[in-house]
């Protein structure tokens, strides 16, 4: 039987293989259904992936790419060049006392246990090892690169977690990616450069109120290059109302100080708080862009979610807080879609709180999608951030790319915006590139321009790989790397400093850069590598 089996799942692959150039849906499902297993069922593409990625290395069948993604499943999951792999620290108390934060118990503060994050952490007991190595896993079995990955640690207040706590879920995590234990920090770290699965970005969400210069030389010593900060709202009668236990000002001060260490910075915006109403939540968004301490580079947007056992609750029992229904949050997010700027990546439009929690207004988990199809309908409503301008699996014609700077101005810094864009404005690869107009805080940047982040988008490819009209591993972020020396040196800057994550640090070296601190750091006079 097991060999019957075995050889169906050949035929069916060998069927599909000499139809790779073609391939349908409809194609696909006539060779399962042609080809079905003895017990009558039909293969699911995980078992023919598994069967042939197992043939080609034995030397059976020849690998064929396109025959590898119409077998992957949830293509979008790594569509964006990287495999994202969120992770949830255990439950911890916050210092903060929001009116309409959850507090239950086996979760991290602000999360519900019935959460499919909540759910895959709690199923690992919240072990980062664990957590870690099966998310890898599971993106492996689907069919999915996984040899660049992005961690995202979520689970409330980062900052409020033990220091030895920290340290030892990060550890763990790389020791995970690495497939070996180390010791220390230190040395996972290391071994992450040569890792079969490679850091490339670390990311953490917490508090303004927690943006210390400590807290910043912190962060850089455990491998975090991004921060989500919880600001929620820019009006301080807002957050005072809400009992948020931060101001407006905390808030620029920690973006102003995160952006000259080069953090990508990306900030949860919440409308429909208590005290708002659509047309200040309005106003709201637009000091996201017209205050220049704020410019986020990526934006999360949560609406108030009412949810039972809150003091937000007892409110609305009470008739002084009433949730907006689906048509008025709809049109308020219309407006703040199409207002986004270019250089801005818009994460989400809602969260992901199971339905049966929320207690009265708008529970509809695809909101993002209803918006979409009602600015469909209106040419004049396009977002122009960068999720919606990726290439994603959009195939890219070298020769039409054009080279794009966008530049705005911060309270502390020039940004540049360098991307290349199809001929119809979709986004092949960016790089954002910070010069300073203020001393940093940070000694080692002295002196620098900054790298702050690098991008090249597309499904992701394993490292080395590369596939005829795709943007990954053509050559587009050595491109853009050059662009942004020439651009800093004209400036007049010594020296480009980047953010590096770990398991990126070996491509740096090859182009030209050196370890200095936790930076990767290219000197961009005559006699330099830049």
């Amino acid at each position: 039987m097991a060999q019957r089996e075995a050889d169906l799942r050949e035929a069916a692959l060998r069927a599909l293989a000499a139809r790779a150039d073609r391939l349908t849906e409809r194609r696909i499902q006539a060779a399962l259904r042609r080809y079905p297993r003895p017990d009558g069922g039909l293969f699911t593409r995980d078992q023919l992936l598994r069967t042939y990625h197992r043939l080609c290395e034995a030397g059976q069948m020849t690998f064929d790419a396109r025959l590898a993604q119409h077998l992957r499943r949830k293509p979008t999951r790594t569509i964006s060049g990287v495999a994202p792999v969120t992770v949830l620290t255990g439950p911890q108390a916050c210092r903060g006392t929001c009116i309409y934060c959850p507090d239950v118990p086996n979760a991290p503060k602000s999360y519900l246990p019935d959460e499919p994050g909540v759910q895959r952490a709690r199923r690992f007991a919240y072990d980062p090892f664990g957590q870690t190595e099966g998310r890898i896993r599971a993106f492996g079995n689907i069919g999915h690169a996984t040899d660049k990955v992005e961690l995202l640690i979520l689970g409330g207040t980062w900052s409020d977690y033990p220091a030895d706590y920290q340290t030892w879920f990060v550890r763990r995590c790389l020791d995970a990616m690495n497939g070996v234990a180390s010791p220390t920090l230190a040395e996972a770290q290391q071994a992450n450069e040569s890792a079969p699965h490679r850091n490339v970005g670390i990311v953490i969400e917490t508090r303004p109120d927690c943006i210390t210069p400590a807290e910043v030389c912190r962060l850089r010593e455990l491998g975090v290059t991004k921060v989500q900060l919880g600001a929620q709202s820019l009006d301080d009668h807002i957050l005072t109302l809400n009992r948020r236990g931060h101001t407006v000002d905390q808030t620029r001060a920690a973006v102003r100080r995160l952006r000259l260490a080069g953090f990508k910075i990306a900030l949860h915006w919440m409308p429909n708080l208590l005290g708002a109403t659509l047309q200040s939540d309005q106003v709201d968004f637009e000091r996201l862009w017209d205050d220049p301490a704020l410019c986020p580079d990526e934006l999360k947007i949560y609406p108030c979610s009412l949810l039972p056992d809150t003091e937000l609750y007892g409110l609305w029992q009470a008739g002084d807080y009433q949730p907006y229904d689906e048509d008025t949050l709809t049109e308020l997010l219309i407006r703040c879609k199409v207002r986004i700027p270019p250089y801005c990546r818009l994460n989400r439009l809602m969260r992901d709180i199971p339905a049966p929690y929320i207690a009265a207004g708008v529970t509809r988990s695809n909101l993002r999608q209803v918006i979409q199809q009602r600015m469909a309908q209106d040419e004049a409503a396009v977002c122009r951030c960068i999720r919606c301008r990726e290439v994603r699996g959009e195939e890219i014609d070298l020769d039409t790319l054009r080279f794009t700077v966008t530049a705005y101005d911060t309270d502390a810094t020039q940004e540049h915006f360098l991307a290349y864009e199809t001929p119809e404005g979709h986004l092949a690869a960016f790089l954002r590139l910070s010069f300073l107009q203020v001393a940093p805080e940070l000694p080692v940047l002295e002196g620098s321009a900054m790298v702050r982040e690098l991008h090249v988008y597309g499904p992701a490819l394993a490292l080395g790989a590369r596939r005829e009209g795709r943007p990954q591993h053509i050559g587009l972020g050595t491109e853009l790397l050059e662009r942004a020396r020439a651009m800093a040196r004209a400036a007049g800057y010594a020296r480009l400093a980047v953010i590096a994550a770990v398991g990126t640090r070996g491509y740096y070296r090859e182009r030209g850069f050196e370890l200095a601190g936790t930076y990767m750091v290219g000197r961009l006079d005559e006699g330099g590598e830049g």
